[in-house]
This record gives structure tokens, C-alpha cells and sequence, in this order.
């Protein structure tokens, strides 16, 4: 089953930010909820974002869903805060 975005939104599948650098520095987690995530499709609307892009978006706006136990995010576009 697959989800299709209505309007400005996208679906995203989440990446999980990295814990630990290349050269074994960790990192803390930042007070901010940011997270990553990649676009598996777009809604109708959508005109800077396209699939496959890694961006960037606000945790707290994003809309969590799990089907076939997948973990996917509904967004608006205006919530995605930059791309990778």
C-alpha cells in the first residue's frame, strides 16, 4: 500500500541523524526537535521538494504514520526546513 499526498504535503520515510562522527567524535542531541528524513512522494502542490530528496524538517509539525511496519511522516511543504 502506498500513501499519496493531498495538496502541499509530502511523504517522508525517517533517517535517523547521526550519533557519532567518521572520526568517532559524539554528538548530543540538539534542545531542538529536528529530524531527517527522506521524500518517497509528493503531493500536487509541491514545487521545491521532489522524491528522493533528504531534508530536513520540524518534529513537531510532521504527522507520524506506520503501515506494513514502516514508519512514514506527512508534512506540509512550508514545515520541511532545507534539504541535504
Amino acid at each position: 500500500m502506498t500513501i499519496k499526498p493531498l495538496k502541499d504535503r509530502v511523504v517522508a520515510i525517517i533517517e535517523q541523524p547521526l550519533k557519532k562522527t567518521k572520526s568517532g567524535i559524539l554528538l548530543g542531541e540538539s534542545v531542538e526537535k529536528a529530524g531527517y528524513a527522506v521524500i518517497q512522494s509528493v503531493g500536487p502542490e509541491v514545487k521545491t521538494i521532489k522524491k528522493g530528496d533528504k531534508v530536513i524538517y520540524n518534529d513537531y509539525s510532521a504527522t507520524k504514520v506506520k503501515l506494513d511496519g514502516t514508519s512514514y511522516l506527512i508534512i506540509r511543504e512550508e514545515d520541511v526546513l532545507a534539504t541535504l
